[in-house]
């Protein structure tokens, strides 16, 4: 079901209710196509490539890795972060606000009593092609207060027999993996704790994504919290413990 800039509140309402969150309770994941239609969703995939172009993406940064480990052994993407407010990122911003139209949707029947009212920037990114990935990893591991993960996908004509690339999902206590092509217009959404350890296997193309992550108020103010005892203690120390960076999601 494409998704242009008229969908009305009761269709993006029935996406929610009828497809999302039936599919994120039962498996831990929902993918849909043609989110915003060939030509919106052109626009939001020039803006991500001249963003490229410009020399905007840099090396993602890893957090709390150990000593001697190589960046690329374990992420081999470019990366910037956006707002969507940005001159330039005008489509960005406006998949930006889809994506939070359907998230607010789905907010209040996911269980547990959870509060979602918040989410990052935008990480734009860019696998160049040259066999780079990203190794098996949870999202937020340790309750930085990132709750659902979600990630549109920009390339067009993509063949993973030959460009690789794939998303690798490994729901947790599942005896199956799930392969989500990274497939232009297309958008994943799925839990970003223990539940959905996955890897994004080496690309042999250009391959480009937007993500975003929502958060769980609770978890994320405990986050701050902790965040800020670490930094208050810095001051006396010579460095930051090894897992100060990754106490909060990157480009928050």
């Amino acid at each position: 079901m494409p998704i242009t800039e008229q969908l009305s509140h009761t269709d993006l309402e029935r996406l929610a209710l009828d497809r999302v969150v039936p599919a994120l309770l039962t498996h831990g994941f929902y993918y849909v196509d043609g989110l915003l239609g060939e030509v919106a969703g052109a626009a939001v995939l020039d803006e991500v490539k001249g963003m490229h172009g410009s020399g905007a993406l840099h090396d993602g940064r890893l957090a709390g890795s150990a000593p001697g480990v190589q960046r690329r052994t374990i992420r081999g993407d470019k990366i910037a972060w956006v707002s969507g407010s940005e001159r330039g990122c005008e489509a960005i911003g406006f998949l930006l606000n889809l994506i939070d139209r359907l998230i607010s949707v789905c907010a209040g029947r996911l269980g547990n009593n959870k509060v979602i009212r918040e989410r990052s920037q935008a990480m734009v990114a860019c696998y160049p092609g040259n066999g780079a990935g990203y190794v098996k990893h949870v999202d937020n591991p340790n309750g930085d207060g990132r709750r659902l993960t979600c990630i549109y996908y920009l390339n067009k004509n993509w063949n993973v027999k030959e460009h690789g690339g794939v998303l690798r999902i490994f729901p947790d206590g599942k005896a199956y993996v799930a392969d989500i092509k990274p497939l232009f217009d297309r958008l994943l959404v799925f839990w970003s704790d223990r539940r959905n350890p996955h890897e994004v296997q080496p690309s042999f193309s250009t391959r480009y994504a937007i993500t975003v992550w929502y958060f769980d108020s609770e978890e994320r103010a405990e986050a701050k919290r902790r965040f800020q005892k670490v930094t208050a203690n810095t001051h006396s120390r010579t460095a930051a413990p090894p897992d100060c960076e990754k106490t909060l999601p990157p480009g928050v």
